[in-house]
């Protein structure tokens, strides 16, 4: 049997090696790009967030405020949006009917709006 000389050997090794090298490449770059990784930052700054002198909730203190029941939820976001998914138990009112139907909610309750 004839034996090959060094340096002489197929480069299939070398294609194989270069090709799993870019598709873990691209890979990467495609889980980076859809992940979000790159969106925009959530504000942190007070005067990045709009109305500034509204307080906000956590939702680590809204869920504690669900669980106890010590809360009531109101879905700001319309009928077809509400009718899609909501909190268990939220009223569905929109920023525009809130002034009108303020006798439907109980001033002593903690009352939570959401939108999104």
């Amino acid at each position: 049997m004839p034996r090959k000389k060094p340096g002489s050997g197929s480069l299939t090794p070398i294609m194989l090696i270069a090709a799993g090298a870019i598709l873990i490449i691209a890979s990467a770059a495609w889980f980076v790009l859809s992940s979000g990784a790159l969106a925009q930052p959530a504000p942190t700054a007070t005067r990045d967030i709009p109305y500034p002198e509204i307080p906000r909730v956590s939702v680590k203190d809204s869920r504690a405020a669900f669980e106890l029941g010590n809360a009531v939820f109101i879905d700001t976001r319309g009928e077809p949006f509400y009718s899609e998914g909501h909190i268990p138990g939220a009223i569905s009112m929109t920023s525009d009917e809130v002034v009108d139907r303020l006798d439907e909610l109980d001033p002593a309750s903690w009352i939570i709006t959401y939108c999104t």
